[in-house]
This record gives C-alpha cells, sequence and structure tokens, in this order.
C-alpha cells in the first residue's frame, strides 16, 4: 500500500474564548493518498475549515492545536513554526480559498501577485518567472496573458479570480492542494468549468487535493473519498459510492436528503382555483442603463421579458451572474422603472405608480435578499426589526404591533425569547427567518425572493425552503424565486424562466423545461448541476425539523 501523503492522526483543536478554551476539533483522523482526491464535508461550524486550516498552519490567533499529529509525506509538522512551514506553503501544500474577492489584493496586478510566490521561493530570474507567469495564466483559461498579467482583481469576474488563485496554488507544483470551498460563491456552470479545471491540473502534476466543501453534489462528483464531520467529530468516512449508497450515520443521512442535486424532486401541491387567476403578469420587460462615459449610449440588461405566475404557485427566474435576473425582480417591485414594457401585480400596473401609490403598493409585494446579515441592522433587536414595517404603514396601538410581531416570529420557527437578541446573536438560518418575518408581518401577497438560500448550508436551506412551503399552503403566497442553482429551482418551483444575456430562452412547467428543454443553454445549466450522475435518494421529512 502507498504510504498517504497527509495522515492527521487523533487532532484535537481549541479557541481560546476570552477566559476559557473551547474544543471544536476532536480527535480527528484520516488520511490523503498521492494523487487522492479527499472531500471534508459538513455544516459550518462542524470543524472541516478549522482542520484544513491547522494541516496550513494559518489557525486564527486564539486557536491552537491541543493534541495530535499532522504529517506531510511521513513529517509530523503540527509543531512547526511559522517560519518552518513558510518553507512548504506553496511549494509542497497549498490552498485555494474560498472567495477570491478578498484574497487578492486589490491594488496589485495579478501578474504581480502571481510572481510573488514564485519569488519568495525564488524559483528563476525575473525573465524566467514572467515567461511562467505567462504560461500559468494561459493554462487556467485567462488570455490574452499578456493583457491578464496587467489587470487588477476588480477588473475580473468571479470565475476570473478564483482561476487566478489556482494558478497561484498550482504555480510551484505542489504535493498536496487544499481547496476550501472553491466554488461556492460560483454560478453553476462556471463552478463546473473551476471544477474540472483543477482535476485537469491535479491529473497532470499528480497532486492530493482535500476538498473542503458543504455541497454533497460537488463531493459526490469530484472526490473518491469522504469524511463527514459534524460538530468537530467524524461521523464517518469511506470511497464516495459506498459512503452514498449506504450512509451509516444519521447525520450523513440528513446531509443527503437535504441535498437538492442529490433528492428527488418534491410532488408539488395541487393549486385550485381558476388557471387564469394571475398574481404576477409581465409582458415585455426590457430594461436599458447608461453606460458611464458612453454619452447616449446604453447597455440592455433585459430584452422583452414576459411570463406569468398563477396564484399561489412558484415562478422561478433562473440564470447566471449577469443574466438579467436580479434586475427583473428589482423591476417587479417597483425599484426600477422599465424601459419598456407591463408589470401586473394584482392587477395593479407597477409601471404606473408614483409617489405614495408606489409606496402603498409596497405592501403587497415584498423582497427578501440574499444576505440576511447585510440586509439586517445590526443595531436593532429581533422584535425591532419585525416591527419596523408595521411602523411605516400601519398606524396601530404598540399592543397590536407587538401581538403581530410574536405572531409572526412564531410562524417562522423561532422562539419569542429570540425577540430580544440582535443579528449577530443569530446564525445565518434563524437570520434569514427573521428576514423572512420581516416581509410578511404586513400580509403581502407576493414574496420576491433573490437568491434567498444560497447563502446558507445544505442543511438550513432545506429548512427554509420547508419553511417557504409551509407558509405558501397556509397563507396562500406567491412566489417569485430568483435562483442561479436549478437543482433548488426543480425542488420547490411549478414554473421557470431562464434567462441569458437579458433575453429569455426557455419557459414553462419546471418537469418539462427539465425533461425538455428548448435551449442548449438551459442544457448547460442541466448538466452542470453537481451530483446529477449519483443515485436520487428518498426525501427524509425529519431533517426539515427544528430550525437552525
Amino acid at each position: 500500500m502507498t504510504a498517504p501523503l497527509l495522515e492527521v492522526d487523533d487532532l484535537a483543536i481549541a479557541y481560546r474564548m476570552g477566559d476559557h478554551e473551547q474544543r471544536v476539533v476532536h480527535g480527528v483522523s484520516f488520511h490523503v493518498a498521492p494523487g487522492e482526491v479527499v472531500a471534508l464535508v459538513g455544516e459550518s461550524g462542524s470543524g472541516k475549515t478549522t482542520t484544513a486550516q491547522a494541516v496550513l498552519g494559518l489557525l486564527a490567533g486564539n486557536g491552537r492545536i491541543e493534541r495530535g499529529a499532522i504529517r506531510l509525506s511521513g513529517t509530523d509538522i503540527a509543531g512547526w513554526s511559522q517560519r518552518r512551514l513558510d518553507a512548504i506553503r506553496g511549494a509542497v501544500v497549498s490552498l485555494i480559498p474560498q472567495d477570491p474577492g478578498s484574497s487578492l489584493n486589490p491594488v496589485r496586478t495579478v501578474g504581480s501577485q502571481l510572481a510573488e510566490v514564485m519569488q519568495i521561493h525564488k524559483r528563476g530570474d525575473r525573465k524566467a518567472i514572467r515567461t511562467r507567469v505567462l504560461d500559468l495564466l494561459t493554462r487556467v483559461g485567462l488570455m490574452p496573458a499578456e493583457m491578464r498579467a496587467r489587470q487588477y482583481p476588480h477588473e475580473l469576474s468571479g470565475g476570473m479570480r478564483q482561476r487566478v488563485l489556482i494558478a497561484i496554488a498550482v504555480a510551484l507544483k505542489p504535493k498536496l492542494i487544499i481547496a476550501d470551498e472553491p466554488t461556492s460563491a460560483l454560478d453553476v456552470t462556471v463552478q463546473r468549468r473551476i471544477l474540472d479545471l483543477i482535476d485537469e491540473l491535479r491529473r497532470e502534476n499528480g497532486t492530493s487535493v482535500l476538498l473542503v466543501t458543504h455541497d454533497l453534489g460537488v463531493a459526490a462528483d469530484r472526490a473518491d473519498r469522504l469524511v463527514v464531520l459534524q460538530g468537530g467529530r467524524i461521523q464517518e468516512q469511506g470511497p464516495v459510492k459506498d459512503v452514498l449508497a449506504a450512509p451509516a450515520s444519521a447525520y450523513t443521512r440528513r446531509l443527503l436528503s437535504d441535498a437538492p442535486s442529490l433528492a428527488k424532486p418534491r410532488l408539488r401541491r395541487s393549486v385550485g382555483g381558476d388557471a387564469t387567476d394571475l398574481a404576477i403578469e409581465v409582458d415585455g420587460l426590457t430594461q436599458d442603463f447608461p453606460i458611464a462615459g458612453g454619452g447616449a449610449k446604453t447597455f440592455r440588461a433585459l430584452d422583452g421579458l414576459s411570463f406569468k405566475v398563477r396564484r399561489g404557485t412558484t415562478h422561478a427566474v433562473v440564470g447566471e451572474s449577469g443574466s438579467g435576473k436580479t434586475t427583473a425582480a428589482r423591476s417587479i417591485v417597483g425599484f426600477l422603472k422599465p424601459t419598456a414594457g407591463r408589470i401586473l401585480v394584482d392587477g395593479m400596473d407597477v409601471t404606473t405608480l408614483r409617489g405614495e401609490a408606489l409606496r402603498r403598493f409596497r405592501r403587497h409585494i415584498q423582497l427578501v435578499y440574499q444576505n440576511p446579515f447585510g440586509s439586517l441592522d445590526p443595531r436593532q433587536t429581533v422584535f425591532h426589526i419585525v416591527e419596523e414595517p408595521l411602523l411605516n404603514f400601519e398606524p396601530i396601538a404598540a399592543a397590536d404591533r407587538a401581538r403581530k410581531v410574536r405572531d409572526m416570529i412564531g410562524r417562522v420557527g423561532l422562539p419569542e425569547a429570540f425577540l430580544t437578541r440582535h443579528p449577530r446573536g443569530l446564525s445565518g438560518g434563524q437570520r434569514q427567518r427573521v428576514a423572512i418575518a420581516r416581509a410578511l408581518v404586513l400580509g403581502p401577497r407576493v414574496l420576491v425572493l433573490d437568491e434567498a438560500v444560497s447563502a446558507l448550508d445544505v442543511t438550513v436551506q432545506a429548512q427554509i425552503l420547508a419553511l417557504l412551503d409551509e407558509l405558501q399552503g397556509t397563507l396562500g403566497l406567491t412566489y417569485l424565486f430568483v435562483s442561479h442553482d436549478l437543482a433548488v429551482v426543480q425542488q420547490i418551483s411549478d414554473t421557470v424562466s431562464v434567462i441569458h444575456k437579458g433575453r429569455q430562452v426557455d419557459g414553462g412547467p419546471v418537469e418539462r423545461v427539465f425533461a425538455r428543454p428548448d435551449s442548449d443553454y438551459t442544457r448547460d445549466l442541466i448538466e452542470a448541476i453537481p451530483g446529477r450522475g449519483m443515485p436520487v435518494l428518498a426525501s427524509n421529512p425529519d431533517s426539515r425539523a427544528g430550525f437552525i
């Protein structure tokens, strides 16, 4: 048997919290063989990123290894100083971080940042390093390389910035790459291209990969073995196909049932009533924006978008970043005035509303944003956050407001004790429940959800989707669900519009669009869903219980 490249043995890690220490990783053991891809899988707080940081010697200042070994090619590096670790970072083990936006220096060119890793490790003279930089940029698909080398990170898309980070990670042909959620912020087609690139470079150089992810679909597609973590403890580990076919732990079974790309599409509830009873009607929606410094020139973000949404159903607007889907959502809620077209919400023509009429209209339609932390005032308590719309729209007594707030917090599955908390004291899923409560407290008929679950771990995401389904059934809500995640769309939507470069390229009932897409673009989106080649799992209703 080949000796492991990486061997983590009985690793325990603690963080200092004020005057005490809290252990977050409890006796974790696993190994990575040469050329192997091992996925560390789990929710936020499971210990997967802390474990990966320990391998690199990059624990936060208040973190320390309590016990255990981290052997790299047989040498225990757990107690090494930062100076000794600097000699192997990049050269022997390297990192592809999660967020390309914050991982690159905004005031240095892409080429200079790529050159730096070779300069630090003295890999050639100035001319040789420049040649290597251009070769790497070409290899990761950033062309023309000479132009890309002179650009700054803000001039590149998210996917292009991630390619720069991959080029930096493979520059010195390390034996091990740690990829920490390398595609979680990317669209599904960009995600596939990035993961394909990592696979390609890994095979070329015989590199091992430790893939840190909460996405079971990605792990199923890309890893040889899975290590499932919960609460800093390993629940199970083994070959991907064995774990997926017969998961040994209840936690793994829950993760699998909650992963939208690995679960069966749920049966849609039948909606009674007249099929012509429409909550939303969009006809020929066109939106132009002026180009900065372009005089009278404009950019067409939406071009003739049309769709209808039956009352009490869910319609998804799907597309990659820049497709125009968020522009459509903002137009429908009245934040943007269209260049052309008509938008009817509950029979009201949104495009004709002004002033007080537009303000009153927003009682009927509310928006839930992607990032619940950014959309909640950190200075307010949960009570005041949910109460605020009532103060803006309803001149009712304080006791009546308090009752409505308590009722709505209960509806979204949060205890009344949470009313005195601030957003910083809540998890991501709890914050999104507060955002939903705030949106619903006025009793709107339509909810627009703009990537409302894309920032959440798979299990928290499943619970929020189950909550939305329950609220739709009890309150008769209509949802406009804006998303780039087709696996989620297939789970929760009745109808869908697929947008590409501002134009609708597909539309209709979800089952029809997924089974018989009209456009090559839609087919590419569907084929890029991670985990589609794995066996489909039955849904597990028990996994939706409780709240996170």
